[in-house]
């Protein structure tokens, strides 16, 4: 049983807000708190501008979003961490090591996806990773009871 999820990225202005909007929105309803931070957090940024756009285009939204930085005491506050990258895996574990067990890629059911960094790119990098997070956060709707 999880409560809460926590997404996490590096800058935590693109790809985990985008994970947090999409799950928050798939999750209405099953008492699950979503958050997000980041491994390198541009602290007190809203969503990247193209990020939000692409939200926004299907449908999804995360106005008041600013990014924060990933600690020890987020981790253990939360039930479920997930992470867009093998190399973000180690960095939780590096901070929390206890978190090692409720730590998994967010594409861990689409065959272990990592989600690439779309910072600083064009429009169609940041709707291929939209349609990433979708499809992974779709994925693990069957897990989030």
């Amino acid at each position: 049983m999880f409560k809460s999820v926590l997404v996490v990225c590096v800058g935590n202005i693109c790809r985990s807000p985008t994970g947090e909007a999409l799950l928050k929105s798939k999750l209405v309803g099953r008492g699950i708190e979503v958050s997000s931070a980041g491994l390198g957090a541009l602290t007190g940024k809203p969503v990247d501008a193209t990020a939000a756009q692409v939200m926004a285009a299907a449908g999804y939204q995360l106005p008041e979003h600013q990014a924060r930085q990933l600690t020890s005491q987020l981790l253990r506050e939360h039930d479920l961490i997930l992470v867009m990258e093998q190399k973000h895996l180690q960095s939780v574990h590096s901070i929390a090591p206890e978190a090692r067990g409720k730590t998994f890629l967010f594409g861990k059911w689409i065959g272990d996806l990592e989600v690439p960094d779309p910072y600083r790119q064009q429009l169609p990098a940041f709707e291929h990773v939209f349609r990433i997070l979708d499809k992974a956060a779709d994925a693990w709707l069957p897990y989030l009871k």
